[in-house]
């Protein structure tokens, strides 16, 4: 309980706080990080496609049709709600409190709990273009698809997901965007990530601010950087800062 009236006394004493986070944060809503979802996958249809390699670049142009298998299967789950983790960011944000939200995940669960300002530094399974003549397609137009690769029906081209892909490079906005945003912070939460993935793990590095909290279920290369380790569940972590919050 000390750790969360501490991190509940470092919220309100903040101004400008900025949350960066990966997979776990998504996790007690539902959604398995992508490894997982890559090893139930493999299991079921005896795959020897590791994760990074069906994620990547080369093999979705070489093997679309497995590519979309996984990806619709395993990937996209869009009845996923929000958890207490989302809820709190965008109350925060409302605020005025909390300036952005920086997230490794692609599912859209922050804007569903109303965060306006995401940085979305590997994409959005939300948005989704055709490869030849660049035509926008929302989600629902995926998931209705009846084809495992969905196709544009102006051109007949590939519709692919709006995410990064293992050997694409990050958009540089987004980066841009997410390093002024830790610069100006006064109160940086991790959360829900092992911080191993580059480059957007280093992200962090550019932080100035009083306080790092560090919100994972396991050690971090950057724990040392941290002023504050919770190691708990982080819905359930930030549900309930958020009615210590609200009763003080």
């Amino acid at each position: 309980m000390d750790q969360l009236q501490t991190l509940t006394s470092w919220i309100k004493d903040s101004e400008s706080i900025v949350f960066f986070g990966g997979a776990g944060t998504s996790t007690e809503s539902g959604i398995p990080d992508f490894r997982s979802a890559a090893g139930l996958y493999q299991t079921e249809h005896q795959s020897p496609y590791p994760p990074e390699e069906m994620l990547s670049r080369t093999f979705f142009m070489s093997s679309p049709d497995i590519f979309f298998d996984f990806y619709r299967s395993k990937m996209i789950h869009p009845q996923a709600q929000p958890n207490g983790a989302h809820l709190l960011l965008a109350e925060l944000e409302q605020q005025g409190k909390l300036k952005a939200v920086i997230t490794q995940n692609i599912d859209g669960l922050h804007q569903k709990a109303g965060s306006r300002r995401v940085l979305e530094l590997h994409g959005s399974i939300h948005r989704n273009y055709c490869m030849d003549c660049a035509r926008d397609y929302g989600l629902e137009q995926i998931v209705a698809s009846k084809d495992i690769v969905p196709r544009c029906p102006d051109c007949g081209g590939i519709v692919r997901p709006d995410v990064v892909l293992y050997e694409e490079e990050l958009d540089y906005t987004v980066l841009t965007e997410s390093v002024e945003a830790i610069r100006g912070a006064d109160l940086l939460l991790i959360g829900g990530t092992s911080l191993t993935v580059h480059p957007a793990a280093s992200l962090i590095t550019y932080f100035r601010g009083r306080n790092t909290v560090l919100l994972n279920g396991e050690p971090t290369p950057y724990d040392r950087r941290a002023n504050l380790i919770i190691t708990d569940r982080i819905g359930q972590v930030l549900g309930k800062v958020g009615e210590l919050l609200r009763e003080s």
